[in-house]
């Protein structure tokens, strides 16, 4: 396979798509595969932020429990903290160990362009493993940088705070000066995680597999072919954080008018359930609470089926783009996507001899 440049790239993906999900076209097959790039590839990175919600007033209700010191936390709540804490981490760690495996498998499908996902789940077992713990390292010394950065500004704040006097507000010529220098602190921050996460998924990922090689050798060979065409790369890493962004504001244009109906009329339809069973009691409150809880149902399918035929497609897509990209360049899978043709007079490996 002839190596081609990122923009050319994309028309090409676009066309093994299509030919990947609908040649030929079975229902069945295309949810299913849909649904497994959305798990693995999503639209791009979601940087969703949380805040708490306070009260309309200018004071908080005395309802809960007040900490006024550290004395007051007891073990037993610092017990049920850490354990809280942990089973997260060990849910979290399964979870992303199934993710991992999958995206092998799906790798395998694009690759070898099948539509099973158990071949790939079992023949990348090993390989998928040390991957899966490979990141996870990379994650902890990602998450301890961040950690030791943030040190002195978290100091700066709680000095801050601490000398803030009661009832009053605090220093904000101080707090500019401490939120300031953060700023390009975390674009680095973000820029880096996207950069570390192409890294690792979209041209070490393909050495894991295919070669069976380690971390140290897939980056070996990911460096020296940033470091040749160093400009191609640069502009594949800029097309995969633009082409996402692209497709969700599509999808989301898309999805709106539509889901803005579908929103009104389930709503529609609870409320009148709700008022009609308002003053029900016995089997027909049951009958009310199932009936809600049916369209609610119904509702969420919808949702997800949507969300399966427009963002698998576009998932797929864009595996697709980072295969083909870096199968041009890497010729163990560039020759896996467009195999060389034979010489002419010549049979392939293991044909029986006339």
């Amino acid at each position: 396979m002839r190596a081609v440049s990122a923009a050319d790239a994309i028309s090409l993906a676009v066309q093994r798509t299509r030919e990947f999900l609908f040649r030929p076209f079975s229902w069945g097959t295309f949810l299913k595969l849909g649904l497994v790039a959305l798990i693995t590839e999503g639209l791009g990175s979601n940087f969703r932020s949380s805040s708490s919600s306070h009260g309309g007033g200018g004071s908080t209700s005395g309802n809960g429990p007040v900490i006024k010191s550290l004395s007051d936390i007891s073990p037993a709540w610092i017990a049920e903290g850490v354990a809280a804490i942990l089973l997260v981490i060990v849910i979290a760690a399964v979870v992303f160990y199934l993710v991992t495996r999958l995206r092998f498998a799906f790798f395998h499908c694009l690759v070898s362009n099948t539509k099973e996902i158990k071949p790939g789940w079992r023949l990348y077992k090993e390989q998928a493993s040390r991957f899966f713990w490979f990141n996870i390292v990379i994650g902890f010394c990602f998450l301890l940088a961040l950690g030791l950065i943030a040190i002195p500004f978290l100091a700066g704040f709680w000095r801050v705070f601490h000398d803030m006097q009661p009832g009053g507000s605090p220093n904000i010529g101080m707090i500019l000066a401490l939120v300031l220098p953060l700023l390009p602190i975390i674009f680095l921050l973000i820029v880096t995680g996207f950069a570390l996460d192409i890294i690792l998924r979209d041209w070490m990922l393909p050495h894991f597999a295919l070669e069976d090689a380690s971390a140290g050798e897939a980056w070996s060979s990911v460096w020296g072919r940033i470091k040749a065409e160093k400009g191609q790369f640069f502009a594949y890493a800029i097309l995969r954080l633009i082409l996402p962004i692209i497709a969700s504001i599509a999808v989301f244009m898309i999805l709106l008018i539509p889901g803005i109906v579908l929103l009104g009329a389930i709503a529609g339809m609870e409320l009148g359930i709700h008022s009609a069973f308002a003053n029900s009691t016995g089997s027909a409150s049951v009958a009310g609470i199932m009936l809600q809880v049916f369209f609610g149902l119904v509702a969420f399918a919808f949702f997800l089926l949507a969300s399966i035929c427009l963002g698998g497609p576009l998932s797929t897509g864009m595996r697709e783009y980072a295969i083909l990209f870096y199968g041009g360049r890497y010729e163990v899978l560039g020759n896996l996507l467009y195999p060389p043709a034979l010489p002419e007079g010549s049979m392939p490996a293991g044909a029986p001899a006339l």
